[in-house]
């Protein structure tokens, strides 16, 4: 009897190490293998942005207003923030809570705020901005229909100050996607939001500028400048064409006071949409990279490196074993071009760089000793910033 449970347990114990490591095998050679199957995000997208401007029969744009209202939601978000207490290293000493007593939950104060979003899938993915819900610890949606819902984090991309949430609940009003790549400066638009906590509103003007950038608000920035008013409380809202397309999400003003001074930034719908596709479908998103600094190239530098203008980017330093560094890319060279890209400056080299494929080949072409040259480097992939403890 004893011969015949010994046989059993070790038979048991074999299989258990087996499939132990035939799971150790399958997560090390495929990491993703044993991943659940993550959703896909379905889209409404037109292809071509009309170059007609659109108005109603009164001259406005409410037919326009009236098919993008219903995607734009508010956004209220809470998070509790425990309150400064002189005495907190004291609370643990009995002789102070022999006098003063336990601490109460008063200490922990709840902290709201208001945003805007954009409905973009029936199946519930509402795009926003990361600055909008980073401290929440509850967010809820507020419909245009009066509904409130409570929404999770999808995913999250700082660099680029967007947030993927979602709701429970099917057949939603989502919002249609515009060529955001075909706008021209002086086109129509409308933004769309909650500003400081009034409801929703809309308000119009034109697109001011286009790829705006060095403005210090995000790590990769290609904004949409308008004129149409964006206040507090607008950030995460839709900014749309004359046809009632989403083409950027609000995300910044320049302001004096707090207020709009008429000159707001919206994050292009194209980037926005391909931020959101690879959080939902890998949970991060992923950038090329080279592992080069660089600064911009002023008239100065430009007569310095005997360019004929001032163009490029000025590599000033190279990561030790980057991917730059092994196709042998070196402090001071200037770099000129990607992939027949040309460089205007150090903002928009990160952006094309982002832009590009971990583990393919890339085409660099720099100044160097008063020559031009081109380099093949293997582009990797970003780190991920290190956060310091604090």
């Amino acid at each position: 009897m004893f011969n015949s449970m010994r046989r059993i347990w070790l038979i048991f114990a074999q299989t258990v190490t087996a499939c132990l490591g035939l799971l150790f095998a399958l997560r090390f050679f495929y990491p993703n293998l044993l991943e659940p199957a993550r959703e896909t995000v379905v889209l409404k997208q037109v292809e071509q942005t009309p170059v007609t401007t659109k108005v109603d029969s009164n001259g406005g744009y409410s037919i326009a207003a009236k098919k993008a209202m219903p995607a734009v939601v508010n956004i209220f978000t809470s998070s509790k923030v425990v309150a400064t207490d002189p005495h907190q290293q004291f609370r643990d000493d009995p002789l102070f809570k022999h006098f003063f007593g336990e601490p109460d939950n008063e200490d922990i104060q709840p902290e709201n705020s208001l945003g805007s979003g954009v409905i973009v899938s029936e199946q519930g993915f509402i795009l926003t901005n990361d600055h909008v819900i980073a401290s929440a610890d509850e967010i809820e949606v507020a419909l245009a229909d009066g509904r409130k819902l409570a929404a999770k984090i999808v995913g999250t991309d700082p660099d680029t100050d967007l947030a993927i949430l979602k709701v429970d609940s099917d057949n939603l009003p989502a919002i249609t996607f515009a060529a955001s790549e075909k706008l021209d400066v002086g086109d129509v638009v409308l933004a769309i939001g909650n500003p400081f906590g009034v409801g929703q509103t809309v308000t119009q003007g034109i697109i001011s500028a286009l790829g705006r950038n060095h403005l210090g608000i995000n790590t990769y920035e290609n904004f949409i400048q308008t004129d149409a008013s964006i206040n507090p409380g607008n950030s995460g809202g839709a900014l749309i064409n004359t046809e009632g397309n989403l083409i950027g999400i609000n995300s910044a003003i320049y302001s004096r006071n707090g207020g709009s001074m008429g000159i707001g930034f919206a994050i292009p719908a194209n980037i926005a949409k391909q931020v959101m596709e690879q959080i939902v479908a890998t949970g991060t998103v992923t950038r090329g990279w080279v592992g080069i600094e660089a600064q911009d190239i002023t008239p100065e530098l430009a007569e310095s490196f005997k360019l004929p203008q001032a163009r490029g980017s000025l590599i000033a330093g190279v990561l030790k074993n980057s991917p730059a560094d092994i196709a042998g890319i070196k402090a001071g060279d200037v770099l000129l071009a990607i992939n027949d890209k040309e460089i205007a400056d150090s903002s928009s080299m990160l952006n094309i760089i982002a832009a590009l494929k971990p583990n393919e080949q890339a085409v660099l072409q720099i100044a160097r000793a008063e020559k031009e040259i081109k380099i093949n480097v293997i582009i990797g992939t970003r780190p991920k910033p290190v956060v310091a403890k604090k």
